[in-house]
């Protein structure tokens, strides 16, 4: 794992001071708090000095080349930089049901999770605690972790931030959500979240390119793109799906969801407060497939 040279080299360290040292006035997502997170003052993510997990298991719901036999393993991070108002895990981002975790324990976690035959170590929503991850990692690479790391992200990431994580995360697994900056109003209060999304996963690709997986489909590094379908065709699929195939790589793992439902606070939204109908969905799809770009119709087909 690149990570393991990282640190041989000796970036690793530098990587932690330098996202420490973010912290002290913290700039780490584009909510730009400038609160003094070392010494336990609140922003948007309420995260202090610690990060806090909600959960950590081996995942079998993850795309397939994450999961493989043995799953992926996922920790789930408290609290969000995006909170979107219909997040499916409100109680974990919205209302922060967790616990605080030294380095040293996110540290076990990751390697208990190796232990466990996961084929990879899958932060989920990791934005806001950058530092401490890089922390941990330092840890748990004297200690015998060797697996790829996942960065699970709602894609609303400062492109200075990720490049913190340039040569460490070998898999980025960004959701582009919508393309409408009213939309990113609405849910998240975040009308930038197109812009910054845009250039985040364009940073993204630069560090770790196309997905490459083994002979047996699980994958080693790459770049792979949720994008889940809403009611009213509110996320903008098309819009979507061509800046991929036009700014990002027609060759990208693009993986189109249908799972939405009105969680949350969403049901103040009235065009957002039903579930994507199957005729939604298959229009998604074909509206993806007729982008007219060489190999985006069987990027589509090939990895739903």
């Amino acid at each position: 794992m690149k990570y393991i040279s990282a640190h041989k080299k000796g970036l690793l360290k530098q990587q932690i001071t330098a996202a420490k040292t973010r912290l002290e006035a913290c700039d780490l997502c584009p909510r730009m708090c400038g609160v003094n997170r070392m010494a336990d003052e609140l922003g948007t993510c309420k995260t202090g000095q610690w990060a806090w997990i909600s959960s950590i298991h081996a995942h079998m719901g993850e795309e397939s080349p994450l999961v493989g036999i043995n799953g992926s393993g996922t920790i789930f991070f408290t609290h969000c930089n995006l909170l979107c108002n219909f997040c499916q895990n409100y109680e974990i981002s919205h209302q922060g049901e967790g616990r605080p975790v030294d380095d040293n324990q996110l540290a076990q976690c990751m390697l208990s999770l190796q232990r466990d035959g996961c084929h990879n170590i899958n932060f989920v929503t990791p934005s806001h605690v950058v530092p401490q991850i890089l922390s941990a990692l330092e840890i748990a690479i004297d200690q015998g972790l060797k697996i790829p790391l996942v960065y699970n992200t709602s894609a609303y990431d400062r492109v200075e931030t990720l490049q913190l994580m340039d040569g460490i995360v070998d898999i980025y697994l960004p959701d582009f959500k919508f393309w409408d900056s009213g939309i990113a109003e609405k849910t998240c209060q975040a009308p930038d979240y197109p812009q910054v999304a845009c250039q985040a996963i364009l940073e993204m690709h630069r560090q770790v390119g196309d997905l490459k997986m083994d002979s047996s489909g699980i994958a080693k590094s790459g770049l792979m793109i949720r994008h889940l379908v809403l009611p009213n065709n509110l996320a903008g699929t098309e819009a979507v799906m061509t800046f991929i195939a036009e700014q990002i790589s027609t060759d990208t793992y693009v993986n189109i969801m249908p799972q939405y439902r009105p969680c949350g606070q969403v049901h103040q939204i009235e065009e957002m407060a039903s579930t994507v109908s199957a005729q939604e969905f298959q229009a998604a799809l074909e509206i993806a497939g007729k982008v007219q770009h060489d190999g985006i119709a069987t990027l589509v087909k090939t990895y739903l």
